[in-house]
């Protein structure tokens, strides 16, 4: 009992550190999921292109999810991820062109349709 009230609390810290931890110039953003399942994604400038990363958190292993990132409409990348580690995630993570304004959004959706979306604007 007092390892599971230890590692929560050491998750609660982490979630509440997460937003002064950023680097200058990331943007993240919280997405919304049809579950209990949550959803984040984060732009990162990276030698003159974005870093483009999806990462959902089921707390649940073996889940398997089609992803879907895309770029002012256009999709950048799709890919089937399976839901593992020790907090039951996955992330998916592309490195793209782009600019200023240009704006991306996420889509997952899993095996038994429960789907999380994230959009963020690089600027």
């Amino acid at each position: 009992m007092r390892f599971r009230v230890l590692i929560l609390t050491l998750a609660l810290l982490g979630l509440a550190c997460a937003p002064a931890l950023a680097k200058d110039g990331d943007i993240e953003r919280q997405g919304t999921c049809s579950g209990a399942t949550s959803a984040e994604l984060k732009l990162s400038p990276e030698n003159g292109r974005i870093e483009v990363e999806f990462e959902v958190d089921q707390n649940r292993n073996g889940v398997r999810w089609e992803v879907t990132l895309k770029r002012n409409g256009a999709k950048v990348a799709t890919a089937s991820r399976t839901t593992g580690g020790a907090s039951g995630s996955f992330e998916l993570r592309r490195v793209v062109s782009g600019g200023n304004g240009d704006r991306f959004t996420a889509r997952a959706v899993s095996q038994s349709g429960e789907t999380c979306s994230a959009s963020a604007t690089f600027a």
